[in-house]
């Protein structure tokens, strides 16, 4: 067939690029929208007044002290973000089975109360798990082997659990990856009265690479060391055990699962969304989140356009909550234009 038989008579009847012609037209009809309220925006915290330090792998992320944080909130809530998400920065006080984790004068429910008291309408979620607290850096309380042992780290899980509840958090999240634990933390909310608490579980956290610049933020990584987490977060390979995962925090009382890192595990957020059908978060983690930030800072790529494309890509594999760090960047793009 020649040119002018192609470009003559009726072929093709379908052209899919008529809908791609203008502007107005690719507006009307596309599948996939990012808003501010779909994010959620995690800060570092540190003790202390008037605090704050950059993070250096994290470029433009800081740790900031309680009174820092109320000014951070502020702005949140001007850009329409409804949520945000707490980790703590612990100096002192760590010990072998993170006794601080759920000390009632801690740094997180101080700050859980503070929030609440200022800005009663924002949403805020607090991270379950023990690392920050624990001098070896790992998420539960290990043996003499260095093992996470599984049912003893859950005991103390739900104590921070109810902790962050007594403090006015509305969802906490148990980042830990043990076996069990969301029903240890309903049960545990059932019991003390917090039936309308939240838990978002991070019910397919895999074992990555893309979490070091956290691990550096929370001060973790000095006390891991050369350990690992392999024997509690997921295998990289595996993804039907993701489905397994979450079909488990999910019969075991998690309002809304997680699926960690985002983007290389997309094809995961997809199978959870079409397999459950419930709400499913992802979480662009802090490796993800440099690497796009390094990026535009040598002048690879261009960082709004690229950062409005991850969203649109989150949204498209099935999430309906975003965590990011650069929440804030994306609801300033989206007031922009």
């Amino acid at each position: 067939m020649n040119i002018h038989e192609l470009t003559s008579g009726r072929f093709p009847y379908t052209r899919l690029r008529r809908k791609r012609k203008n502007q107005f037209i690719r507006d009307l009809i596309q599948e996939n929208r990012i808003t501010a309220k779909d994010l959620i925006y995690p800060i570092f915290i540190l003790d202390g007044k008037n605090r704050e330090e950059p993070i250096i792998s994290m470029p433009n992320q800081l740790r900031v002290s309680i009174d820092k944080l109320m000014h951070i909130a502020e702005k949140c809530i001007s850009l329409g973000i409804p949520a945000i998400a707490l980790f703590p920065y612990i100096e002192d006080n760590k010990d072998e089975i993170a006794t601080e984790s759920y000390n009632p004068q801690g740094l997180i429910p101080r700050a859980i109360r503070a929030l609440k008291s200022q800005f009663p309408e924002l949403g805020i979620f607090t991270d379950i798990a023990l690392d920050p607290y624990t001098i070896h850096g790992q998420d539960g309380i290990i043996d003499s082997q260095g093992y996470v042992l599984n049912d003893i780290t859950n005991s103390t899980l739900v104590q921070q659990a109810l902790c962050h509840a007594e403090a006015g958090a509305d969802f906490v999240c148990p980042s830990d990856m043990m076996d069990g634990r969301i029903g240890a933390i309903r049960v545990a909310f059932e019991d003390n009265d917090f039936v309308n608490m939240g838990i978002m579980a991070y019910a397919a956290k895999y074992a990555s690479n893309f979490y070091a610049p956290f691990r550096e933020a929370v001060g973790s990584v000095a006390y891991l060391g050369k350990s690992d987490k392999f024997s509690y977060q997921m295998n990289s390979a595996n993804s039907d055990e993701a489905l397994h995962e979450v079909k488990l925090d999910i019969d075991e009382g998690a309002d809304i699962v997680m699926i960690k890192p985002g983007l290389p595990y997309l094809d995961v957020v997809y199978r959870v969304k079409t397999t459950f059908k419930v709400p499913v978060g992802v979480y662009q983690v802090s490796g993800e989140y440099a690497m796009l930030k390094l990026a535009a800072n040598n002048g690879l790529i261009d960082y709004e356009k690229a950062l409005m494309e991850l969203m649109l890509c989150f949204k498209r594999a099935g999430s309906d909550i975003i965590w990011s760090y650069a929440a804030m960047d994306v609801a300033e793009i989206l007031k922009k234009n």
